[in-house]
């Protein structure tokens, strides 16, 4: 089947999956809004097999350190499948499922299964991590870059979004910008920062007047990064930064490593 750019549509809402970009969803316009960031660095692409940053790219696999690329010095971040091209398995109108092979520099062989599936007022993201020969740690996250404003189709911009959100914790962020393990109480931002969200994942995007998105996931873990003037992240990940050496989840042949996010939206 083609890896060529997916479009899926549902209602007035229109989502683009490009496997070739490292499986990323690279647009999604509601009612001709379009919420992601343009560019081959942007969109919301997967973070796997691991989240955020590993620090300076070693991480303890059994008893063997690895060594990752160092692609953000001192550390590696954001695993390697934003970096490959994914195959796509299955398309309908309103469903895509792409897969991506882990390979070098990853160690272990497995598989990554994401499947995009568009609703009218909702998106749903599911992720799977399958091992093929032997067991592994792994996260899966995703690292959504949503516009700080939203053009309409008559190219008028609208007020900058806001955010809100209650978490119970946020990390800690020590000066190498990873989680130190302590636990405090939340900050105002900005924000490069990791949140702990026990009942799961929930956030939610307001653009006055215009629209209203909430990102849902059943994970606890949530980085919020809005330094940049032209974007907000609301990355939703099974575990914090450098979550392979502080917080393992362990992938078996007979036990993937699975999660979902949803993002369910409201015109206002």
């Amino acid at each position: 089947m083609s890896n060529e750019d997916i479009t899926l549509t549902a209602g007035s809402a229109e989502v683009r999956v490009s496997p070739e970009s490292g499986g990323r969803i690279s647009g999604l316009e509601i009612d001709s809004l379009e919420l992601l960031r343009q560019g081959p660095r942007y969109g919301c692409f997967p973070m796997v097999p691991w989240c955020g940053r590993i620090r300076e790219g070693r991480f303890l696999d059994g008893g063997t350190v690895r060594q990752m690329p160092v692609n953000s010095p001192p550390h590696a971040i954001h695993g390697t499948a934003r970096d490959g091209a994914w195959r796509t398995v299955r398309v309908a109108e309103n469903e895509a499922v792409i897969t991506y092979d882990l390979a070098d520099p990853w160690p272990h062989p497995g598989r990554v299964t994401q499947v995009v599936t568009l609703a009218e007022d909702s998106l749903t993201l599911t992720m799977s991590v399958e091992a093929r020969d032997d067991s592994f740690p792994a996260q899966i996250g995703w690292h959504p870059w949503f516009n700080r404003t939203l053009a309409g189709a008559d190219g008028a911009v609208g007020e900058a979004a806001t955010l809100d959100f209650k978490p119970a914790w946020q990390e800690e962020r020590g000066e190498d910008h990873l989680p130190t393990g302590n636990r405090i109480d939340p900050r105002p931002g900005p924000w490069d920062d990791c949140f702990g969200m026990p009942g799961g994942v929930d956030v939610t995007l307001t653009w006055p007047g215009q629209l209203e998105l909430k990102v849902g996931s059943r994970e606890e873990w949530v980085v919020v990064y809005d330094e940049q003037a032209e974007a907000v992240c609301v990355e939703p990940q099974t575990g914090p930064p450098n979550g392979l050496n502080t917080l393992p989840r362990l992938v078996t042949p007979l036990e993937p490593l699975e999660a979902t996010t949803t993002w369910s939206w409201r015109r206002l």
